[in-house]
């Protein structure tokens, strides 16, 4: 039985791929960032909406498209027979991005020292809360056009007969929380089930599913006639979290976190 791992060569490829994506989107963001013009806030930040939105829709298809594609690859070096089309998602709806930049720009605008609503942020000067809110705004739109690739691949896994289940690919250096989800492995029930049935008992399907702003992991497909296996990081964190974290309902994720910081060769994020 073939074997695939979360660290295979092309689980590489596709987080390569999609990193290129987000640096190429990263640049654009940037240079759009004139648009917001500091004395007319009021007027310029919803051009500035429109014209972030229309790069999302940009760089959200060319994220599906290599997923597509990835899992077209993988399809048929598992040597999966019958034809199969990749769904490929359409773009965040518009008010999903809207909504995600209205919250990254949320401190920019003043509002009365003395109410109870106005922020720390809201304290510091205008050119710190523009920085601030560029910053936000990269990690979440980041995070949805990644998104879209990760749905592609997603939905390609419960609609493709031939597919078992998908597990999650974390970088060496992702957060606690990426970690811990791809030491879940190929989240399904039972081994020995295997296609449409198989993808019916998923468990775990929300947490594993889930990416934070600025988050690299990708979902890696498993077929029927392979075996998953975890990459030899993936199982290290699988290991420290059943001896420090598993035994401790509800505070797992503390615990698996500190238990990291003391015990994992790779550092997690500064701010985790």
């Amino acid at each position: 039985m073939a074997t695939v791992s979360d660290d295979g060569a092309g689980a590489e490829r596709l987080r390569r791929a999609q990193r290129s994506v987000a640096r190429s989107l990263i640049r654009d963001v940037r240079s759009l960032r004139r648009l917001i013009l500091p004395t007319r806030l009021r007027t310029s930040v919803p051009a500035w909406i429109d014209a972030i939105r229309a790069v999302v829709e940009e760089y959200s298809a060319a994220s599906a498209t290599l997923a597509a594609a990835y899992y077209d690859g993988e399809r048929e070096s598992a040597g999966i027979t019958g034809r199969f089309t990749v769904p490929v998602p359409g773009p965040p709806p518009d008010e999903q991005v809207e909504a995600t930049l209205r919250w990254a720009t949320k401190d920019l605008w003043p509002r009365d020292p003395e109410a109870a609503a106005t922020t720390a942020a809201q304290t510091l000067t205008l050119d710190v809360r523009l920085e601030q809110a560029e910053r936000k705004t990269e990690g979440a739109v980041e995070r949805l056009v990644l998104n879209a690739g990760r749905q592609t691949i997603r939905e390609a896994v419960q609609q493709d007969r031939g597919a078992v289940a998908y597990a999650r690919a974390a970088a060496l250096g992702a957060c606690s929380f990426c970690k811990l989800m791809a030491s879940r492995g190929a989240v399904f029930k039972d081994l020995d089930r295997v296609g449409r049935e198989a993808n019916e008992r998923f468990t775990g399907d929300d947490s594993v599913i889930k990416f934070h702003n600025s988050c690299r992991c990708q979902p890696i497909p498993v077929f029927r006639g392979q075996q998953f296996q975890l990459s030899p990081h993936a199982a290290e964190w699988d290991r420290i979290y059943r001896e420090y974290a598993a035994g401790h309902p509800g505070d797992q994720l503390r615990r698996f976190r500190q238990a990291l910081a003391a015990h994992d060769q790779h550092p997690l994020p500064a701010a985790h």
